[in-house]
């Protein structure tokens, strides 16, 4: 792996500056959010709109389509990525000349910062860090410039994230679709983070359309973090069999389970299952852990059989993580379109305003 070196202070030059030293290319890291400064400000993009790091589905070329599109692409860093792999996929979230980040899953980091050393040396503008404690690669990915993130689901996470070394809060409801906490939605647990910091919040889980991020940020949210509708769009790494199923899915369609990383051996902490759309697999064992762990006992060719669908786009099978917004995610669209389609949020709100005028 290269050599790491810390990346150049917050007040670094922005996107489109020429380099004065031998960085690697890619749009500079943001500062830190300022009072008075909204989030897009301050990480320069056009739209409140950020696609969720979905470890199999947000690769370099979706995040650097949805930066291009004018929203903040971000890559999905999950568990085994090579090193070869996390420089190709940083350098193509780069590619655009656009402000991008990444996600990143703390019980990962634990046993090596090195994956996120990679990919800081592309120069991500935000770091998310998630699903344990952010600890040691908050500060390494603030040392190097970048803005610092955690996703929670729960009222405890949120305590955690109002840390000093988290610049951004990421509510993530139930009702979103792959990892996470099944402990409260979106809405309450916004409205709960939003009277608790000033910091930057960003909402997550079951927003898809232009009325979704409209309800968002008329509540205070400064950006909205959308999954499942990119998970299926024609730029993500999913199987184009899981983007058939997420688009054929309803919003009832969804279960929320442990049961396909107990059966592949994926040591994702208990606290943290994941919502996938429900099939022949998940209807048998979504709710039955420890006959499935006989079961894979009795017989263990079942998670090279999973494996083995995820390879196929057997989605009988295999996991299709998506959220209870699968219902209103088309498939197979391109992320520009899905960014232009969101950004119809603006007429949404200023019809809501004229409908309730002040001192009517």
């Amino acid at each position: 792996m290269p050599s790491y070196a810390p990346l150049p202070p917050a007040d670094a030059p922005r996107a489109g500056t020429p380099p004065t030293d031998t960085t690697p290319a890619g749009p500079a890291p943001a500062g830190r959010p300022r009072a008075g400064h909204g989030l897009a400000a301050t990480l320069g993009v056009a739209e409140p709109l950020i696609n969720a790091p979905m470890a199999g589905a947000a690769g370099g070329v979706l995040a650097a389509a949805v930066s291009a599109a004018g929203g903040l692409g971000m890559l999905g860093v999950g568990g085994g990525a090579s090193d070869d792999w996390l420089h190709e996929q940083a350098d193509l979230a780069a590619g655009a000349g656009r402000p991008w980040g990444a996600g990143f899953m703390a019980w990962v980091l634990a046993d090596s910062l090195d994956p996120l050393r990679a990919v800081l040396e592309h120069r991500p503008s935000l770091v998310c860090v998630s699903f344990g404690d952010p600890g040691p690669a908050a500060t390494l990915a603030r040392d190097a410039g970048a803005m610092t993130a955690m996703q929670v689901g729960s009222a405890a996470e949120l305590g955690r994230a109002l840390e000093p070394d988290i610049d951004v809060v990421v509510c993530r409801g139930g009702e979103g679709g792959g990892h996470g906490r099944d402990e409260v939605a979106t809405l309450p647990l916004l409205q709960l983070a939003l009277d608790a910091t000033d910091k930057p919040v960003v909402a997550a889980g079951g927003i898809a359309t232009a009325r979704g991020l409209a309800a968002v940020l008329a509540a205070g949210a400064q950006a909205a973090w959308v999954g499942t509708r990119f998970a299926a769009c024609a730029e993500s790494l999913s199987h184009p069999r899981a983007k058939d199923a997420i688009a054929a899915a309803g919003t009832d369609d969804t279960v929320y389970t442990r049961a396909f990383d107990i059966a592949q051996g994926i040591p994702w902490p208990a606290e943290f299952g994941g919502r996938a759309l429900r099939n022949a697999f998940s209807r048998r064992w979504a709710a039955d852990y420890g006959g499935l762990a006989d079961a894979m006992t009795t017989d263990p060719s079942l998670a090279t059989a999973i494996e083995e669908a995820r390879s196929s786009g057997d989605t009988s099978l295999a996991p299709v993580y998506a959220g209870q917004s699968a219902g209103m995610s088309p498939g197979h669209e391109t992320a520009a379109d899905i960014v232009a389609e969101l950004a119809g949020f603006r007429a949404l709100l200023a019809a809501a305003a004229e409908r309730w005028p002040a001192g009517r």
